[in-house]
């Protein structure tokens, strides 16, 4: 599995990908920008997890894009009140999180 981690923050990113390593055998690749996830998707991902505030911009348009391809993605965030009612369907984690609670996501998925 080839997990995209979107987040402007590379000490969150490294936690993220510390506790999904702990969970599966996953190759994570990260992303800190809009343009860095689209290319990081473009290259193939199974999932995503999506900081919603990227510091100037948000991470719409990567989300639109892995709607668009059937990918399954979560909001990680710490924002998640801006996040669009038309993603009321997309699980979501708020920061600060528990390792659990990134757990059940992927255990949902």
């Amino acid at each position: 599995m080839r997990v995209l981690i979107l987040e402007d923050e590379p000490l969150i990113a490294m936690d993220l990908e510390d506790i999904i390593l702990d969970m599966l055998d996953a190759d994570c690749v990260w992303a800190s920008s809009l343009n860095d996830g689209l290319m990081r998707i473009r290259e193939g991902v199974d999932f995503a997890l999506l900081d919603f505030d990227l510091g100037g911009a948000n991470s719409l348009p990567v989300a639109r894009c892995l709607e668009a391809m059937n990918i399954p993605f979560c909001f990680v965030s710490g924002s998640l009140s801006e996040v669009p009612s038309r993603f009321s369907n997309v699980p979501k984690v708020a920061k600060p999180y528990k390792s659990a609670d990134i757990a059940r996501v992927f255990a949902a998925a």
